[in-house]
């Protein structure tokens, strides 16, 4: 029986940020309702998405993905997780990461840490307070960024000069959509605004896209 085609069409990328001062390099992005997050080579910067402007760095080393669960920043952080005090840049606990160094994106939803493993093509729902893993998804393409939006999975791929964002089923892993970036740009860290964008590390270029989320009817 032929496998049905999945939606695909090109991403919209509507705005971008950065490169940021002294960074060469975004890693993970989180979007805490006001502001955009982003891990680089030089600290966590956050800064407001309407102006671009940064208004806060914290001095916290972060090479994969970031989180915010209403409260509290979550940050990988080589083989572990900092979840950390967004006011202070305090690191408040720790706990492993599954990939033990080789993970990638991470996210915030239904009390769990969703934690993206790169070249495992896999993403673990794991425990906040211990790193134990609850569940695991399997995906066909090398996972980068991870987040969840009105009930919807969504994780980035980068796998040599072609990156997508896709939506996936979060039982099956079977892909649902996907919006292929341009030639040459790629997605680091992901995370959803709660509306209509998805805010997407770029690497290497430094830069932070906003990428328009399709809505679907």
């Amino acid at each position: 029986m032929k496998q049905p085609t999945t939606p695909t069409r090109p991403a919209e990328i509507v705005r971008e940020y950065g490169p940021f001062r002294g960074s060469e390099r975004v890693h993970g992005v989180t979007h805490d309702g006001q502001n955009v997050w982003a891990a680089t080579d030089e600290g966590i910067v956050a800064f407001d998405p309407a102006s671009g402007e940064i208004t806060r760095t914290l001095e916290r080393t972060g090479d994969a993905g970031t989180a915010f669960d209403g409260r509290h920043l979550y940050q990988i952080a080589e083989a572990r997780i900092d979840k950390i005090d967004p006011a202070t840049g305090q690191v408040l606990a720790s706990i492993p990461a599954p990939g033990a160094g080789a993970d990638s994106g991470l996210t915030w939803a239904e009390g769990s840490l969703w934690v993206g493993q790169y070249r495992d093509r896999k993403i673990h729902q794991i425990d906040p307070a211990t790193g134990a893993i609850r569940r695991t998804i399997e995906s066909d393409r090398f996972v980068t960024g991870v987040t969840w939006v009105d009930g919807e999975l969504w994780h980035g791929t980068w796998e040599g000069e072609a990156s997508d964002i896709r939506r996936i089923d979060a039982h099956s892993g079977a892909v649902l959509e996907r919006l292929d970036m341009p030639a040459g740009i790629g997605v680091s860290g992901l995370e959803a605004d709660g509306a209509d964008l998805f805010y997407c590390g770029g690497g290497a270029s430094g830069k932070v896209r906003a990428v328009r989320r399709p809505r679907n009817t």
